[in-house]
């Protein structure tokens, strides 16, 4: 699970990241953890402290984002990755890798916020904050902070998969899993995992 705080909405507008947190997600726990604010040299909008507490001088202390990015990319490896709008933090994370000639080695992307969309249809509202009030989840320190929101995240996942499991008797539920679920319509969720549960139970009783 990777969340960015970042100084604005996009990378092809001259954005940059201010903070990572990585959290590896292992047996429906967090086991492992990768935490850093990040100096890009950019400047950090009033608005960006006013939302997130991140102030200049925190990032002006921090490690720069040439020695972040590769321990960051080697944490994460091939691993599937998610994020709640998965989009936002991938795109960010293409963007720092291509600065520094390096490349991303994950494989599939899983977005908690459309996976619950699509397990939970329905819902008032999928922003992190509302969904995980509505899931019983709550934040154990402030939001908009990139380990806070990626902790919820990592628990709104692990909320989700273990539904999944529940619901259609499976006991484990792969991250190749999510990635699927993550591409079809609400609508045709149900079936996919019906067919993909029977299909598992045939092969575990041959």
């Amino acid at each position: 699970m990777l969340d960015f705080e970042t100084t604005g909405l996009s990378p092809a507008m001259g954005e940059r990241i201010t903070e990572v947190a990585a959290l590896r997600i292992v047996n429906g726990r967090v086991a492992e953890r990768f935490v850093t604010l990040v100096n890009c040299n950019a400047r950090i909008p009033a608005f960006i402290t006013g939302l997130t507490g991140i102030t200049q001088a925190m990032v002006d202390g921090a490690p720069p984002v040439a020695r972040v990015l590769p321990k960051l990319l080697e944490f994460i490896g091939s691993d599937a990755l998610a994020a709640h709008n998965a989009s936002f933090d991938e795109k960010f994370l293409m963007a720092e890798s291509e600065r520094l000639g390096m490349s991303c080695g994950h494989e599939g992307l899983v977005c908690s916020l459309k996976l619950s969309r699509r397990v939970f249809p329905g819902l008032p509202s999928y922003k992190l904050g509302l969904l995980s009030r509505q899931l019983g989840i709550a934040f154990r320190s402030a939001a908009h902070r990139a380990e806070s929101d990626a902790e919820v995240a990592a628990e709104v996942l692990i909320h989700i998969s273990a539904h999944l499991g529940r619901a259609y008797g499976l006991a484990q539920v792969e991250p190749a899993l999510l990635v699927s679920v993550n591409k079809l319509s609400a609508a045709k969720v149900p079936d996919f995992l019906g067919k993909y549960a029977s299909a598992k139970k045939t092969t575990a009783s041959a």
